[in-house]
């Protein structure tokens, strides 16, 4: 169906303006973090906002904290997605709709609703106060969704191709890291992406399973800080932007493989 000139321009025009609505802010924030005045008014530029508030909020520590338990999450959580996402869609094994059927009741429970026994569970192990802890706690919540993901990804993959790899000599381990992982790399930078954004993040889980000033994260950081310095509206928005940054700088590095792996990977369930 060929689109007119009139529905085009119209929808560039919307596109404009969705754009202006989401970059206004986020541009406003920016001058407020470079801003001397405490108040949060736009005059001048001082970067020296970025060190003080990286000094008082100690995110030399927290921000270390946060990269361990994240990546320590990302490779747990991608490893054992990948393996069985492909043993699910590729090797199968006897009683797998029923295991999938648990691994979709999984995304469907709220971390909340298993919070309580959670805590309790890694207190007997000893786990709490713990980035191993932590790296556990969220490898374990995001597995499910890793699993669906993955599942859906090596399904869509030719059967050809791995076939043709088979009769090559390759194994069912050497298929899975030589031919599906590196053919659906958009797809498992996603999921990784994904889990990096939601680890780092979290405030929630860090908050009640880190109490040790030496170990917390960099939101629970800013949120300490944020309680201290209410008033400097500048140094606050310094600080937000600081704990930002990682994520938004690998979602600008990666974001063509993103998006092309959210494709790839989310429609084919």
């Amino acid at each position: 169906m060929k689109v007119s000139r009139l529905e085009t321009t119209l929808n560039h025009a919307f596109l404009v303006v969705l754009d202006i609505l989401v970059l206004v802010p986020v541009v406003w924030f920016a001058l407020i973090a470079v801003s001397p005045n405490r108040a949060g008014l736009i005059r001048g530029v001082n970067l020296g906002n970025f060190a003080e508030a990286w000094v008082k909020a100690d995110f030399a520590h927290t921000m270390a904290a946060s990269a361990v338990i994240t990546v320590g999450s990302v490779v747990l959580q991608g490893v054992l997605s990948i393996t069985a996402g492909y043993a699910f869609s590729v090797l199968g094994f006897p009683g797998q709709r029923a295991a999938f059927a648990l691994v979709l009741l999984g995304l469907m429970i709220s971390l909340e609703a298993i919070l309580v026994p959670l805590y309790y569970q890694m207190r007997d192990l000893g786990l709490t106060d713990s980035w191993l802890g932590m790296i556990l706690i969220h490898a374990g919540t995001g597995i499910p969704f890793g699993i669906f993901w993955m599942r859906a990804v090596f399904r869509d993959t030719s059967p050809a191709l791995i076939d043709a790899a088979h009769m090559d000599g390759a194994g069912s381990w050497r298929t899975l890291w030589r031919v599906l992982v590196p053919i659906n790399a958009p797809a498992v930078l996603t999921l990784c992406l994904l889990n990096f954004m939601w680890t780092w993040n979290d405030y929630f889980l860090s908050l009640i399973f880190l109490a040790s000033p030496t170990k917390t994260t960099a939101t629970v950081a800013l949120s300490n800080f944020q309680g201290v310095h209410a008033t400097s509206v500048n140094l606050l928005a310094a600080a937000a932007l600081t704990v930002s940054a990682p994520v938004v700088i690998l979602y600008l590095f990666f974001q063509r493989r993103f998006v092309a792996g959210i494709v790839s990977g989310g429609v084919k369930e």
